[in-house]
């Protein structure tokens, strides 16, 4: 399945045209290959590793989406791995 349209179809990203953004920025790493094209194929068992929202994500690929269902069906298709949030004010001290 490619890229984008995994993560459309598990809605990491609200549209189509930014999940291509996303993939083609240059950030994002595929079982740790970077990747920078939006065509790139991905599997189950695939974990990818990219900034989204201000933090990073780490998923890991449990099935293929056959559509862009609710977000329950979706979050089914994925395990985050991602570290923790950093709390601002711990952070500081």
């Amino acid at each position: 399945m490619r890229l984008d349209k995994f993560l459309w179809f598990v809605r990491l990203a609200k549209t189509r045209t930014l999940a291509q953004e996303i993939a083609e920025a240059g950030h994002m790493r595929i079982d740790g290959r970077v990747i920078d094209r939006a065509h790139a194929a991905v599997r189950v068992g695939n974990v990818l590793s990219f900034p989204l929202h201000g933090r990073v994500r780490v998923i890991r690929i449990e099935a293929l989406p056959a559509r862009r269902g609710p977000a329950p069906e979706a979050q089914a298709c994925y395990t985050d791995l991602s570290p923790p949030p950093v709390d601002e004010g711990r952070a500081a001290t």
